[in-house]
């Protein structure tokens, strides 16, 4: 179990509000244990499917840039909040 609030069920819900159906999540490097129970929730409880970015994160500014389109959602954790701009992230 974690010590970090995870907010799955946030998560859970801001994949189905926005329809997502392919849901990066980015994990800074110390909460990538927690990566799999990130994308098992997200798969059980929605119907989008899930990746994990495996390069190095320092925090919610460390965004990753030119990212597919096929990407619906990003799930940053970290200390600020983004939304996708129209021509993508």
């Amino acid at each position: 179990m974690s010590t970090f609030d995870l907010e799955l069920d946030r998560i859970v819900r801001e994949v189905k509000e926005k329809e997502a159906k392919l849901v990066l999540i980015q994990l800074p490097d110390g909460l990538k244990p927690q990566a799999k129970l990130v994308v098992d929730t997200i798969e059980q409880k929605t119907t989008a499917k899930s990746l994990i970015w495996l390069s190095s994160c320092y925090g919610g500014c460390d965004i990753p840039v030119g990212l597919p389109k096929q990407i619906d959602l990003l799930v940053a954790f970290g200390h600020n909040q983004f939304h996708r701009l129209p021509e993508g992230w």
